[in-house]
């Protein structure tokens, strides 16, 4: 096996590792996130389901469909986080931290296209 596959599989198990943080245990993540909860139960929802299982399963996905499109699909799912951030930075501000996540998140992105497409 090449660099390839194993470069796939840490890319879909970065995944599922961050999204299984969002997903289970959301109130950690809206506090790295500095977010709040509103008095209801919709901004642990939505934590769970955006910022959590949505990437534990595409990296499952990948994972189980083994091909380059599934592993490409990781890269555009963490680019549409990127491009979010990117659309935060202009319209409501810039903050060193959502620097870093957009970091993280275009080299995800740029890694998992580049060598799957």
């Amino acid at each position: 096996m090449d660099i390839v596959f194993y470069i796939n599989i840490a890319l879909a198990l970065l995944s599922i590792g961050f999204g299984a943080l969002g997903w289970l245990a959301p109130r950690y993540t809206m506090g790295t996130l500095d977010l709040s909860d509103g008095g209801s139960t919709m901004g642990v929802s939505e934590i769970r389901a955006a910022s959590g299982a949505l990437f534990v399963m595409v990296g499952v996905g990948a994972l189980i469909l083994n091909t380059p499109a599934s592993y490409a699909m990781i890269g555009f799912v963490w680019g549409g986080g990127a491009l979010g951030r990117i659309t935060s930075l202009i319209l409501d501000g810039r903050t060193r931290r959502k620097w870093v996540f957009l970091a993280c998140e275009v080299a995800v992105a740029a890694v998992a296209l580049v060598i799957n497409l």
